[in-house]
């Protein structure tokens, strides 16, 4: 892959005019209720996170000091790497560049383990000597849903397991999600608000692990780092109504899905099986669909920008049934005219 695109993200596929299918993010959020919510945000205070933090504690059945709030779960990345001092980071590939982006600015070498299609994990590929590991659950952007004892298995003395657990929500009752387990010593796990209530621009997401390595976290990450309209969005989206609220997506998000992958089955296209996330990945099988489907008027974010993909390979966000079909349609109109 090119080096350069590293740090490239769906939002720099988007165009103007196009319907955005690059950018991960359920469509038509936040709510009213939900703005309300935000909008209601004390600006002339100093963010105080006390509250937040408890509510997303009760939502996990955690303790508070096994919470860490964060600008989004990129910044939870960044504190990863500058206070966890790592000798030997292994970041499991493809999937989201942003932890390996930032171990490199912080000076820390990276291993990658590369999964070939269909992109199942063996803990295996891990050297025993890594002290860090990366893995997503469900990844980004292969939309593969790792069995949490594959993940657990990954555990060893010494050794930090920071799982991505971003779309976690997309899976109805959070399956395969280790955010609940009893004992997270040896594990983070890195959680966002982002994706399904439509907060890209609020920027909060949060860690959970064990009480000592969230301290270290905590040491390196700067003062107010979370907004007091994002600590409104923390208590909101923890209450059950909004916990019920995403229940319901992550159902009507599989049943779209599952209806979308049946279409395109029957195009000359391979898609990446038993995707759980709120996107799936296509092998196209030749170059140069992703500018085609712009001239059609759709935009999907490109593949090659992760580590183990080519250009061939495209993401698409799962939309509504309607749009789903007319994706489908502009891309078997695209597979006709590269032959």
């Amino acid at each position: 892959m090119n080096e350069d695109l590293l740090a490239h993200h769906g939002d720099r596929d988007t165009m103007p005019g196009a319907v955005d299918l690059a950018v991960n993010v359920r469509p038509g959020m936040p709510p009213k209720w939900l703005r309300k919510r935000i909008d209601a945000a004390d600006l002339a205070s100093y963010p105080d996170q006390r509250d937040a933090v408890a509510a997303i504690a009760e939502r996990h059945g955690r303790r508070h000091d096994e919470v860490l709030l964060t600008a989004g779960a990129a910044e939870a990345f960044v504190l990863m790497a500058r206070g966890i001092n790592a000798h030997e980071a292994v970041v499991v590939h493809p999937q989201f560049t942003e932890p390996e982006v930032a171990l490199r600015v912080a000076g820390r070498p990276v291993h990658r383990a590369v999964l070939a299609p269909p992109f199942t994990f063996d803990p295996a590929l891990v050297p025993e000597t890594a002290d860090l590991v990366v893995i997503g659950n469900p990844t980004n952007p292969t939309s593969v849903l790792h069995p949490a004892d594959v993940v657990r298995a990954l555990r060893r003395p010494g050794r930090l397991v920071v799982v991505d657990e971003a779309f976690a929500d997309c899976v109805p009752e959070e399956t395969q999600s280790l955010a609940g387990d009893p004992d997270l010593h040896g594990f983070l796990v890195v959680r966002s608000l982002t994706k399904t209530w439509g907060l890209a621009g609020l920027r909060i997401g949060y860690v959970l692990g064990d009480a000592e390595t969230i301290a270290q976290l905590k040491a390196v990450q700067h003062a107010w780092p979370v907004s007091a309209p994002a600590l409104e969005a923390c208590l909101a989206t923890a209450t059950p109504r909004a916990l019920r609220d995403a229940h319901q997506w992550a159902l009507a998000l599989a049943d779209a899905r599952a209806a979308m992958v049946a279409v395109l089955s029957l195009l000359d296209v391979d898609v990446v099986p038993e995707a759980r996330a709120s996107f799936v990945l296509i092998n196209t099988k030749r170059p140069g669909i992703r500018e085609r489907l712009h001239e059609h008027g759709f935009a999907v974010r490109r593949g090659e920008s992760f580590p183990g993909l080519d250009e061939c390979w495209i993401r698409v966000a799962v939309r509504e049934p309607d749009v789903n079909e007319r994706f489908v349609t502009a891309l078997s109109h695209c597979l006709q005219e590269s032959r």
